[in-house]
């Protein structure tokens, strides 16, 4: 009996021991569900592991209240974990007004409810570091949260972190009630000659003339960028370089550009989290995935001023050069209020995108529903990507957008300018040529739309082998497919406006089969372009089929 007494104490101790050496972040949570049905093979991800050591900022001279600099709290705090091999700071609830956080390897920052870290507006707390922004390498200002080349870093808890974006980004007149416009000038900065756009300086506004969206290509030195200082906006969470990072919980908004950026991090979670901006924040991103493998975000919301969940690889030279994919990518059960794009591949694509799974979405009033773009220059091949049960409601523009001629603007901005024409001159493929092939999309449901489907390719490279499945839309207009090749739909159950509910141009090798109209709706499908070929309508229930341009082959169409 001694004997096993003995035994049962030395393996309880040999467990306690244990469980105070390391603890593995909301381990509970990540369920074998997260990767069931999932098209491509991929590893369960690994979560961050922290030792059991906790502070509390307060314990390191923190002030409560917003009206104190808590930058050297959170800094000793960090410093005295990481000095025990890291562990969980406890940020209580009150309001903690902080410069930018430096993180360590193996911290998780535990934000309690009621807490709320307000980054500092004083933007003299933000020295300039070398970093990437909009794909391209450059110098900005250092992120509130910035970390580089670490481990296991965690983001757990209930409160919020706030970015202070309002005095780092410009306004738009147009975006913004009276009221709201009132409330931005009164804070000072300059407005354009026209008075319809408010910068936070004169430096920013005359910064931003020579920008290629928000980057300054011209200048080289880290002195020539401090002239601009106060343009050099930056993300808000900043990880670079990383492995094993969670975000579990908290509340993050009102960033100085895009809220959420991991950058080359692998294994990656994002879950339970609420992202927010502003409707109207220029460059207002939700979360950025860059170069990274290994991903999970489920279970979170974003009503943010831009692209909400966007898959990125690098910007045409330096992305190519640097040549690290986006790939393994789950999102699952998220829900987006409001942005450009509820989940969104690209622009910036030029280290390729592969291996990406989409289910259980549901968008309410996003600029696009799913959003593919990119354009000449950028190089790099978007594939295997498999989408599925995704729910849209009141959609301004394109439900569905696979766009080539991205040029830096919404797709409502260029549809109010006349874009979206097709342009029918091929250029010499090279490797800053795009690519995008290998994608299926089923499961579709969309509830208002000014339209559901447009799918334009290159000439020199046209979209290849796309599959839309089990689409239900009721929109103003119906498909537009242009330089594309391989393209099956079926299982269509569609309310179109338009005269026409297809238009193609120059498409390949496309099936139409199985498509329902309402009674009301237009059925006429026209069909254009010298290189259309091999189009099959034979399954398409399409009452009127009319042809109007003679330059497509004979026999190309089988009714």
């Amino acid at each position: 009996m001694k004997t096993n007494r003995l035994n049962l104490l030395t393996l309880a101790m040999a467990v306690l021991l244990c469980c105070n050496s390391k603890n593995l972040i909301a381990q509970n949570n990540s369920s074998a569900d997260s990767y069931s049905n999932i098209e491509f093979k991929m590893s369960k991800i690994n979560e961050p592991v922290i030792p059991n050591n906790t502070v509390n900022l307060k314990d390191y001279g923190a002030v409560n209240g917003g009206y104190v600099l808590n930058t050297k709290a959170f800094a000793d705090a960090i410093d005295a974990l990481s000095k025990k091999g890291g562990g969980k700071l406890i940020i209580p609830p009150g309001i903690w007004l902080t410069g930018p956080i430096i993180l360590k390897s193996n911290i998780e920052l535990h934000a309690q409810r009621g807490a709320l870290i307000k980054f500092s507006p004083d933007k003299t707390l933000y020295p300039l570091v070398e970093t990437n922004f909009e794909g391209l390498n450059t110098w900005r200002c250092i992120s509130p949260i910035y970390g580089k080349n670490l481990e296991n870093i965690a983001f757990t808890g209930n409160g919020v972190w706030d970015g202070s974006g309002e005095v780092w980004r410009q306004v738009k007149k147009s975006k913004v009630t009276d009221s709201q416009w009132k409330e931005v000038i009164s804070r000072g900065g300059v407005l354009n000659k026209d008075k319809t756009s408010w910068y936070p300086s004169e430096v920013f506004m005359n910064a931003s003339k020579g920008a290629d969206q928000n980057v300054r290509p011209d200048l080289k030195t880290k002195e020539e960028f401090e002239t601009i200082h106060d343009f050099l906006r930056p993300v808000m969470v900043s990880i670079q370089n990383s492995k094993r990072v969670l975000f579990d919980g908290p509340v993050f908004q009102n960033s100085p550009a895009w809220n959420i950026h991991p950058f080359m991090v692998e294994d990656l979670i994002v879950r339970n989290v609420s992202v927010r901006n502003p409707w109207y924040s220029q460059n207002g991103d939700g979360l950025d995935v860059e170069c990274c493998k290994n991903v999970l975000v489920e279970n979170s919301s974003f009503d943010v001023g831009d692209d909400a969940i966007c898959i990125k690889s690098g910007k045409d030279k330096d992305g190519r050069e640097r040549g690290v994919p986006c790939e393994n990518i789950i999102v699952r059960n998220n829900i987006v209020y409001h942005g450009h794009g509820g989940v969104t591949v690209g622009s910036e694509m030029s280290g390729g995108v592969k291996n990406l799974h989409v289910s259980n979405c549901t968008f309410m009033g996003t600029d696009v529903g799913l959003r593919f773009k990119s354009a000449r220059g950028r190089g790099g091949v978007v594939e295997n990507i498999f989408i599925s049960d995704v729910f849209m409601t009141d959609i301004p523009s394109q439900a569905i957008s696979f766009n080539l001629y991205y040029g830096g603007k919404s797709i409502a901005e260029t549809l109010e300018e006349g874009g979206d024409k097709i342009v029918n001159k091929a250029m010499p493929v090279t490797v800053e040529t795009p690519q995008f092939k290998n994608i299926s999309i089923k499961n579709i449901t969309i509830k208002g739309a000014q339209q559901a489907v447009f799918l334009q390719g290159l000439p020199e490279m046209n979209l290849e082998n796309i599959e839309i499945t089990n689409l239900i839309a009721k929109a103003e207009k119906g498909f537009s497919i242009i330089d594309a090749k391989g393209i099956k739909i079926s299982n269509l159950q569609l309310d179109i406006e338009a005269k026409n509910a297809f238009e193609i141009y120059n498409a390949q090798n496309l099936s139409l089969k199985n498509v329902a109209f309402n009674p009301s709706s237009s059925n006429t499908i026209t069909i254009a372009g010298e290189a259309s070929k091999n189009i099959d309508l034979s399954g398409s229930n399409l009452s009127k089929t009319t042809t109007v341009d003679k330059s497509v082959p004979k026999k190309a169409v089988k009714f």
